[in-house]
């Protein structure tokens, strides 16, 4: 067991806190696997009637995975960024799947492996301080962790858009786009924990619902509302170039920001998301996370995952060199090989396979 994850249970709640805040809780090897064995460990557990999962510190409910170790281990050839995702994809599956009440309190930023271990439960109870994001193109890689799942079940082509873009949303952009299912005011969070920790869960099903609706307020107004129309007709079909194209025709204040936005991403990787989330739309989740695997180990084979992590993460430049640097020299139909199975012996499993 590690120190960054704190798992107890407190009356009929199995608790969870990611401890590690001055690392904004982004998700380790030990961190996937003490969540993994506290859920299963409370998966047939009568007395624990639901999860709770939150953070220590105000910025961060969990900004991602260890992206320098992933980069490290693609750059030596080693075995190590292969287990993470792995084992990381079989905790998302775990949550996904889970046979309880899961609420992450998602008061802070929730970025790649942050929404992979929140977005797949029941509940997801965004805050004052929410910052949800898939910012993976900008890194030279795909929304990962089953966001070929989530994104394209999203209302329209917001998933598109926020898959393409890595837009901010948040609370009540959150709330707007289904991505959270509850609110609560950062201030009265601990309320909440402390209601949820005394509850009688057992003997009223409502009861959870109840609390959480009992400590809720007003998010204030959605952007979302504002821009869907120009969302959904910009982003629809699977062709970026063609997005883009239009985006460009439009010549509205809104689309040239998302040209613009778009201009920094890279553009093997907004062609490769957009085949996974159109793909992601028709599979199961367990597929899509077979997926996800095959994907990000072959984005270790290409060069825009190292350059996107030295520009962002080590040299923090943030003036990547893409290869290729156009969104029209993208050769779409050679990706089609980053969806091919792996070898046997790393293909995705789950538990209980």
């Amino acid at each position: 067991m590690t120190d960054e994850i704190i798992a107890r249970k407190v009356g009929q709640l199995g608790r969870i806190t990611l401890n590690r805040p001055k690392a904004l809780n982004a998700l380790t090897l030990p961190m996937v696997h003490a969540m993994t064995e506290a859920l299963m460990s409370w998966k047939d557990d009568a007395g624990v009637q639901a999860i709770v999962v939150d953070a220590e510190g105000e910025k961060g409910f969990c900004a991602g995975g260890d992206i320098l170790m992933l980069h490290n281990s693609g750059k030596a050839g080693g075995e190590d960024a292969w287990r993470f995702w792995h084992d990381e994809y079989q905790l998302n599956t775990l949550i996904q799947e889970y046979p309880k009440p899961y609420v992450a309190l998602i008061d802070g930023i929730t970025m790649g492996g942050g929404v992979g271990i929140s977005v797949h439960g029941s509940h997801r109870v965004a805050g004052d301080r929410t910052m949800f994001a898939m910012p993976e193109t900008g890194i030279g890689f795909h929304p990962d962790v089953g966001g070929a799942y989530f994104l394209p079940r999203l209302p329209g082509e917001i998933g598109m858009w926020m898959g393409l873009t890595g837009a901010r949303l948040k609370a009540a952009d959150c709330l707007a786009a289904g991505l959270a299912t509850h609110y609560c005011p950062s201030a009265d969070q601990a309320s909440l924990l402390d209601a949820l920790e005394k509850a009688d869960l057992a003997s009223d099903e409502d009861k959870l619902e109840e609390i959480l609706e009992a400590h809720s307020g007003d998010p204030g107004s959605s952007e979302l509302a504002l821009v869907r129309g120009l969302i959904d007709a910009a982003f629809e079909g699977d062709d970026v170039p063609a997005m883009m194209a239009r985006m460009e025709a439009a010549g509205d204040q809104w689309s040239a920001k998302q040209l613009k936005i778009m201009g920094t991403k890279s553009p093997t990787a907004m062609v490769l998301t957009a085949k996974c989330l159109r793909r992601g739309a028709d599979l199961s989740f367990e597929d899509v996370m077979r997926q996800d695997l095959r994907v990000s180990m072959r984005c270790l084979a290409g060069t825009d995952f190292y350059e996107g992590v030295r520009a962002v993460i080590i040299d923090k430049d943030n003036a990547p060199s893409w290869s290729p640097a156009a969104i029209g020299k993208v050769d779409a139909e050679a990706l089609e090989a980053y969806f091919e199975p792996l070898a046997a012996d790393k293909e995705q499993t789950f538990l209980g396979e």
